[in-house]
């Protein structure tokens, strides 16, 4: 797969600037002067971009999985938040590869031949055998490795990319769940150490957010692009630290800090809201979309 420091094109839901200006706004001018050049998604019906849009397996090849989580499905109202994926792909000249695999793209943290995803994948695909899901997954993403960990509690989602990143192929980046209930910090920590993987604790503090929902705190839900990382803060404490140990997680690239409250309050943060490609993939009509 493409791995996120890997990609220089970015989209973004065109319902995002409707629903969050504010946040819209600081987020355009941060892109625009870190050089990133990006785009607007047509006729998203939500701004969660990350989760329907195709996961890129190679600079020419997309994997477009079924965008039906349950917990959108189950009621009327949030029925009609769900994009059409394929006809978004249509409009931007991109001829993906279909699946009946129900799987959101913020369950999929990825690195070149591998990949992390909750085992909510099992609960949203009854009719697949374990295996045969595993499989048919191995083969779709192109991986040799699929590591499996245990869904948050309360988080209604079932995603990984708030849990935890790929650092390098050897490492990843995981919250610091300590505060968290005993069983499932357990279960976490045990799950991460059957990957083989080293780990590396990010702070983690939502625990002044009146709800599950929120994300507030949530710092490891960053946007990583080549050369830059885009750091969500949320006016906490942690904010400085978190941004120190970045600047020496990754050294050589471009750390930036986005005031990200407004989207964390609907329980996303940066990487929940982006979809970044390799730029080889920039069609011309991608730069008409991006020009009008």
């Amino acid at each position: 797969m493409i791995r996120d420091d890997q990609t220089n094109f970015l989209y973004l839901a065109d319902t995002l600037p409707k629903k969050y200006p504010t946040f819209f706004t600081h987020l355009e001018k941060t892109l625009l002067d870190c050089g990133i050049e990006y785009a607007l998604l047509p006729g998203t019906k939500d701004v969660w971009a990350v989760d329907y849009m195709p996961i890129q397996i190679d600079t020419d090849k997309f994997v477009r999985f079924r965008y039906e989580p349950p917990y959108l499905t189950k009621y009327a109202v949030h029925r009609k938040t769900i994009s059409n994926t394929a006809e978004i792909c249509r409009q931007l000249g991109i001829d993906a590869v279909p699946s009946d695999i129900i799987l959101d793209g913020g369950n999929v943290v990825k690195w070149s031949y591998q990949a992390i995803m909750t085992e909510r994948i099992f609960q949203d695909n009854p009719a697949y055998e374990r295996k045969e899901l595993l499989s048919s997954l191995h083969e779709l993403l192109e991986v040799d490795r699929i590591h499996l960990i245990p869904e948050q509690p309360g988080d209604f989602t079932g995603h990984a990319d708030g849990m935890v990143r790929f650092l390098g192929e050897n490492t990843v980046l995981i919250n610091d769940f300590s505060r968290e209930k005993a069983s499932f910090h357990r279960a976490f920590e045990t799950a991460i150490r059957n990957t083989g993987l080293d780990h590396i604790k990010i702070p983690y503090n939502v625990y002044q957010n009146k709800s599950y929902n929120q994300a507030n705190g949530d710092y490891i839900n960053y946007l990583q692009m080549e050369n830059t990382i885009l750091l969500p803060t949320f006016d906490l404490p942690e904010d400085e630290a978190v941004e120190r140990q970045f600047e020496g997680l990754f050294p050589g690239q471009r750390i930036v800090t986005v005031d990200s409250n407004e989207i964390a309050d609907e329980g996303g943060v940066l990487n929940c809201v982006s979809w970044n490609v390799r730029r080889a993939l920039v069609t011309k009509a991608n730069q008409e979309l991006k020009n009008t």
